[in-house]
C-alpha cells in the first residue's frame, strides 16, 4: 500500500508531547515474517513429534527402554524432515501462509515423504512391518488432520493482519524522484499488502516534484528522514541513487547508518552483473544489501526474553539488597528514596530510569546538567557506596521488566551529559549509532573499564567505541559473558565514585 502524505507526513504539531516514547503511538505495530516462520516451525516440530511419539506408544506398546528410545529417535527424525519439505517448498513464506490451499498441499505433501522416511528408520532399527504400516498410517492420518486445521486457521489471522496492514514491510525510499518512481513500481509488484511505502525523501531536495512521484508523498530531505524514522517505525530504507553517484552515496550512508532500519541500495539500472544470491528483494526490486538493523527479528525476541526472565530472578534473588539500601537512603537524608531521570533509549527515545537516590534530594540535577566528580558535595555518604559498588543502578532492573532497557547494552545517557563541556553527540562522530538497539544496565564498555567520570573526550570516545563494537558482534554468548564478567567489573572501583 502507498501511503498518503495526509496519513504519513508526521508534524509536531498533532498533538502536545512529553518526550517519551514518540514512536510507541504506532497503534499498528508490524508482525515480523522471520519471527512467524520460525514460531510456526516450532509449533510444527512439537506437533509432528509428539503426535509420532504418541502414536508410536499406542501402537508399539514402547514399554521398555529400546523401545522408547527408537520411538524418540524417530519423531524426532519425522519432526526434522517434515519441517526440512515444508521449508524447501517455501512453505514458510508469508503469501504462503496466507493461502489455505497452499499450506494444506504443501503439508500434505511433506506429511507423505515424513511418512515414508520414518517408516523406512522404523524398517532399518528392526520394526515389524505390520507394526510399522499401522504406526505410519495412524501418525499421517493425524498429522494431517492436525496440521489442515492449525494451518487453516493461522491463513485467516494472517489474512486479517494483512488487510490492516500489519504484515506489510515499512519502507521509506531516498533519491531523486524519477529512481523513486522507478523504484515503487517495483516493490509493490507482489501486492498491495507487502509493503507500505511511507514516502520519499530527496536527497539533493531541491524543490522537484513537491506533491510526490507515482502515489508517493515527497516528505523532505536526508534530515527529514532522520527525524522521521525517531518517529516512526521504519523497516527498511531505500536508497534509489544510482551507483555511479558514489560520492552522494557515500554521504548518504554515514548519516544513514545512525538509524534502526536495514538500510538497502537500489539494484535497477546497475551496470555490474552480480550472481542472483548477492541480491535481496522486495517485490520484484533488487537490493543489494548495505546495512542490517542490528539484533533485529527473532534475534530480538530471543534477547527480549532473555531480559524479562534474567531480571525477574535478579529481582527476586537481590530483593534484600535492595531492601537494605532503601533503608539506608531514608535514614540518612529527607526525600524520595527512588530517583527517576529521563535518559535517551531505543531510537533517540526518551525513556525514564530508575535509580537508587545517590545525592541530597534537594541538589538533584534530573538533567545531568553539571557533571557529578569525586568528593561531590552533592553525594551522600550513603550514596557514595551505592555509586561505588553501583548499587544505585539496580532499579533498573525493573526498566528491563518493563521493557525500556536490556540487561545488556550502551549505557543510556542523560540528556545534558558532557564530556570537557560539550554534549556527547557533539564531541562523538557516529555518537547515535549506539541508540540503534535497546540501553542496557550493563555494558561491553562498563566491563572493559569505561565507566564513572567522563571529564575528557577520549573517555566518552572509548566508551562509544566499545558500544558500537557490542552493536556489531551481538549474540547471547556476548551477553552471558558480559553479565558473567561484570561482578568481577564492579570489584574494580578505581573508576567509579
Amino acid at each position: 500500500m502507498v501511503a498518503t502524505a495526509a496519513d504519513m507526513a508526521f508534524s509536531k504539531t498533532t498533538s502536545e508531547d512529553d518526550g517519551i516514547g514518540i514512536a510507541g503511538r504506532i497503534t499498528s505495530r508490524r508482525l515480523d515474517a522471520e519471527v512467524i516462520a520460525r514460531l510456526q516451525k516450532a509449533f510444527d516440530a512439537a506437533l509432528i513429534f509428539s503426535i509420532g511419539l504418541a502414536s508410536y506408544i499406542e501402537i508399539a506398546g514402547a514399554w521398555d527402554r529400546f523401545e522408547m528410545l527408537r520411538g524418540v529417535i524417530l519423531a524426532m527424525l519425522g519432526a526434522f524432515v517434515f519441517i526440512t519439505a515444508v521449508r524447501e517448498s517455501g512453505g514458510y513464506d508469508i503469501p504462503r501462509l496466507k493461502s489455505p490451499a497452499g499450506q494444506l498441499a504443501r503439508a500434505i505433501l511433506a506429511s507423505f515423504i515424513t511418512a515414508a522416511v520414518a517408516g523406512l528408520g522404523a524398517y532399518l532399527t528392526g520394526m515389524a512391518v505390520p507394526w510399522i504400516v499401522a504406526w505410519v498410517a495412524v501418525w499421517l492420518v493425524l498429522v494431517i488432520g492436525a496440521v489442515g486445521v492449525q494451518r487453516f486457521v493461522l491463513s485467516l489471522v494472517l489474512e486479517r493482519f494483512a488487510r490492516a496492514g500489519r504484515l506489510a514491510r515499512r519502507v521509506a525510499l531516498i533519491g531523486s524522484p524519477d529512481d523513486v518512481a522507478a523504484a515503487v513500481e517495483r516493490l509493490t509488484a507482489n501486492g498491495p499488502e507487502d509493503v507500505d511505502i511511507c514516502g520519499f525523501f530527496d536527497d539533493r531536495d531541491d524543490g522537484r516534484s513537491e506533491g510526490g512521484v507515482a502515489g508517493c508523498p515527497k516528505l523532505g530531505g536526508i534530515d527529514d528522514l532522520v527525524e522521521f524514522s525517531r518517529w516512526f517505525r521504519i523497516d527498511t530504507i531505500v536508497v534509489t541513487l544510482p551507483m555511479a553517484a558514489e560520492t552522494r552515496l557515500l554521504q548518504l550512508l554515514r548519516r544513514l547508518w545512525e538509524i534502526p532500519a536495514d538500510i538497502r541500495i537500489s539494484a535497477l539500472g546497475a551496470k555490474l552483473r552480480l550472481n542472483r544470491r548477492t541480491y535481496s528483494k522486495i517485490g520484484e526490486l533488487p537490493l543489494l544489501d548495505t546495512f542490517d538493523r542490528p539484533i533485529s527479528s527473532w534475534n530480538r525476541l530471543v534477547k527480549s526474553a532473555f531480559d524479562f526472565v534474567v531480571a525477574a530472578v535478579a529481582i527476586v534473588v537481590l530483593s534484600p539488597v535492595l531492601a537494605v539500601a532503601a533503608i539506608a537512603i531514608r535514614i540518612e537524608s529527607p526525600g524520595p528514596v527512588i530517583f527517576r531521570q529521563r535518559r535517551y533509549g531505543f531510537n533517540n527515545e526518551l525513556i525514564e530510569i530508575y535509580k537508587f537516590r545517590s545525592m541530597r534530594h534537594d541538589t538533584s540535577d534530573a538533567d545531568a546538567s553539571r557533571l557529578v566528580t569525586r568528593d561531590d558535595d552533592r553525594v551522600t555518604r550513603v550514596g557514595r557506596f551505592l555509586r561505588k559498588t553501583s548499587i544505585d543502578e539496580l532499579p533498573q532492573l525493573f526498566n528491563v521488566l518493563n521493557g525500556d532497557l536490556s540487561l545488556v547494552g550502551p549505557r543510556p545517557h542523560a540528556l545534558k551529559a558532557k564530556a570537557a563541556d560539550e554534549l556527547y553527540h557533539a564531541v562523538v562522530h557516529n555518537y547515535l549509532a549506539r541508540h540503534r538497539v535497546k540501553p542496557g544496565v550493563t555494558g561491553w564498555a562498563q566491563v572493559n573499564g569505561w565507566r564513572g567520570e567522563t571529564d575528557t573526550v577520549e573517555k566518552i570516545e572509548r566508551r562509544v567505541e566499545c558500544d558500537l563494537y557490542y552493536i556489531d558482534h551481538w549474540s547471547i554468548w556476548l551477553d552471558l559473558y558480559i553479565l558473567a564478567v561484570t561482578p568481577l567489573a564492579l570489584v574494580n572501583t578505581k573508576q567509579a565514585f
